[in-house]
């Protein structure tokens, strides 16, 4: 792993900027199209983007090899949640949702606890204790400016959440040692398989016209495919420990695109949970390091 430069970081922004952005993709698109009928379409794209890719590299014996784990991946990282955070995005706005997102982190090491026996410290419980607190900040914001219209946006979009949790272990336990592209280019492929039928189903009486079609096009190529091939490139270059920087930089970026380009409101509750969740973050996966020494010196002092 090389020292973070200035290209890294530069890099990063970009990535965060890219990833955020998808939440206003989705705010834009999921109610032309539906929620099913996009994602069909993103990932459809992004496997354009990326099987040739795939191909180029020769890591294509390297999916078909590993093509059980990676379609079980493809069902737990794709499939099912991006479905679900479209469907939210009928009922939420982008910044909202982009902090839902950040909980990612906490799922992940409750399963890699229950699961996998993995130690969890009690400063990271407390991580736990004070990201669920956003959440909850999040969840009963009484304001109408929020832009939570249903009451099942924010539990499908934490459920899509869980999921990503389970994925990460996943690709932790049990794809060791494949490459991100042959798990991305797989995960793309059984997901774009999986959703043709669903897709039919639930495709728009009327095709919508015109700008919407940006948004799916930036989602497929953009977000999925290009952001992907980026961050397999900063954790190669930096490792994924400073790779998860972004789960902090998304969701202002997501925030700010989605008061820029649809006006959406930022509430007192979205500001202070947004603290929260992304502080409870910083905590669970260790990147408060002065907090975290500082709790470990008042725990030895307390024995």
């Amino acid at each position: 792993m090389q020292q973070v430069t200035l290209r890294d970081y530069i890099e990063l922004l970009i990535l965060s900027a890219i990833w955020g952005s998808s939440f206003l993709f989705l705010r834009i698109a999921s109610p032309e199209f539906g929620p099913i009928f996009l994602i069909e379409m993103r990932v459809a794209s992004g496997l354009i983007v990326l099987l040739p890719i795939c191909l180029l590299l020769g890591k294509i014996q390297e999916l078909k090899e590993n093509w059980k784990m990676i379609f079980i991946l493809s069902l737990s990282n794709m499939t099912i949640p991006f479905c679900l955070f479209a469907y939210s995005a009928l009922n939420m706005g982008a910044g909202i949702l982009s902090i839902i997102n950040a909980t990612v982190p906490f799922f992940t090491a409750i399963i890699a606890f229950l699961v996998y026996q993995q130690r969890m410290t009690r400063y990271g419980l407390i991580g736990l204790m004070v990201g669920f607190m956003g959440v909850a900040v999040l969840v009963f914001d009484p304001s109408e400016s929020s832009g939570v219209t249903n009451d099942l946006a924010i539990p499908s979009a934490l459920f899509a959440c869980v999921l990503y949790g389970v994925a990460l272990n996943i690709v932790s336990h049990k794809l060791q040692g494949v490459s991100g592209i042959s798990i991305t280019t797989g995960a793309l492929f059984f997901s774009t398989i999986v959703l043709i039928p669903f897709a039919v189903i639930e495709r728009p009486e009327v095709m919508p016209q015109g700008s919407v079609w940006f948004s799916v096009l930036a989602l497929g190529v953009v977000c999925t495919g290009f952001g992907y091939i980026l961050f397999y490139r900063l954790i190669a270059r930096i490792g994924s420990q400073q790779a998860i920087m972004t789960t902090y930089l998304i969701p202002i970026f997501s925030i700010l695109w989605g008061n820029l380009f649809l006006a959406e409101s930022i509430t007192l509750f979205m500001i202070f949970g947004g603290m929260l969740v992304l502080m409870g973050v910083g905590m669970t996966t260790g990147r408060l390091p002065g907090i975290a020494n500082l709790s470990k010196e008042i725990s030895k002092q307390g024995r």
